[in-house]
Order: structure tokens, then C-alpha cells, then sequence
């Protein structure tokens, strides 16, 4: 039996690591679905979710063929470690926050399912100002880059523009219906 990755994409300020937690909470105890880390060479900061890693240990990472996926995006480098094949080799469901661009160049495998969460433009710029992280230039270029990249084929579309608990139980119900659909 093989499991999928399920890659969750969308604009900076759309609310995916909130999105991801909301469900991981929900789906406490669900041993068929895994929450992956990133491992991200940028240091750690609030409100997001990751791994802090130096570049050069990231290099040596995806150079030894330790990293399942990675991908370069907003200047930093992202993976997701070798060890979750493992999980979908037995059946689970392994969710990734993941990159639209990376997950563009992926589609065609078999073994990946895409839910990409989205908001308003207006809540995309209002959340961006609020995390703190960006300075308003680049705050414009991260709203420019969303127009700029190819929509990805979702298999999901969750729009987050009201509660995050809508949101996160829209995740949890979706990975629930697509891991039955795979152990049928």
C-alpha cells in the first residue's frame, strides 16, 4: 500500500502554518496522518513553523540525498527530510507546507495531492504588515509574486478570509476523506 504526500501551498499571509496547526490539532491521534517539519535556512521567528538550519548544513543535507523535496524560495532554502518516505511507503498521508513553484515542477507524480489555501488580497496585506517580518517594499513584491506565478491544480481550495477554525477543519476534513479514499 503507498500513501501521498498531500503539498499545502498558497501566498505568504495566507494563513498555511496556521491552517496546518488548526488541523493537526483536530486530527490528534490520527496515526495515518503525519505533519511534516520544513527544514528552512532562515531563523526561527514567530508565527512561523520550521526547523531553523545553517545553509551549509542544508547543502550537505540535499547533496547526501537526505532531503525527500526542496526547493529555493523568498531567498531561503526549504526541505522536507528523506525519513517521511517511510510513512508514505506505509500508507499514510504525509502533509507538507510546501512552495506553488516547487509543487508546479512536481504534478506529474503519482503519489502527490495539492490543497492550496488562499485569502484576499486585502487579508494577504493585512497579515503580512501584522506578522512584522517584511518591510512594506517587500510586502509589494511578495502581492506581486502571487500574480506572477501559474495557478497550481489544486485537488482542495480552502479560502482563508473568515475563522481559522473554518479553515483548519476544511484541512482536516479533506486529509480524512483522501486517506480513506486511499486504504479502500
Amino acid at each position: 500500500m503507498t500513501g501521498l504526500w498531500v503539498f499545502v501551498v498558497g501566498p505568504s499571509g495566507a494563513g498555511k502554518d496556521s491552517v496546518i496547526n488548526c488541523a493537526q490539532q483536530l486530527l490528534t491521534g490520527q496515526k495515518n496522518i503525519v505533519f511534516s517539519s520544513r527544514l528552512v535556512t532562515r531563523p526561527s521567528q514567530a508565527g512561523s513553523e520550521h526547523d531553523p538550519i545553517p545553509e551549509q548544513e542544508f547543502r550537505l543535507l540535499m547533496a547526501s540525498g537526505s532531503l525527500s523535496w526542496h526547493w529555493q524560495a523568498h531567498g531561503f532554502s526549504y526541505g522536507v527530510a528523506a525519513h517521511y518516505e517511510t510513512d508514505v511507503q506505509a500508507g499514510r498521508l504525509v502533509v507538507v507546507n510546501g512552495s506553488r513553484a516547487h509543487v508546479n515542477s512536481v504534478l506529474s507524480a503519482d503519489d502527490i495531492k495539492v490543497v492550496e489555501v488562499t485569502a484576499s488580497n486585502d487579508q494577504l496585506a493585512s497579515r503580512l504588515q501584522q506578522r512584522g517580518r517584511d518591510d512594506a517594499q517587500a510586502i509589494t513584491s511578495r502581492l506581486a509574486r502571487n500574480a506572477s506565478l501559474r495557478q497550481v491544480s489544486a485537488d482542495c481550495l480552502i479560502v482563508n478570509n473568515n475563522t481559522l477554525a473554518t479553515a483548519g477543519q476544511q484541512l482536516a476534513d479533506y486529509l480524512v476523506a483522501t486517506l480513506q479514499g486511499i486504504t479502500l
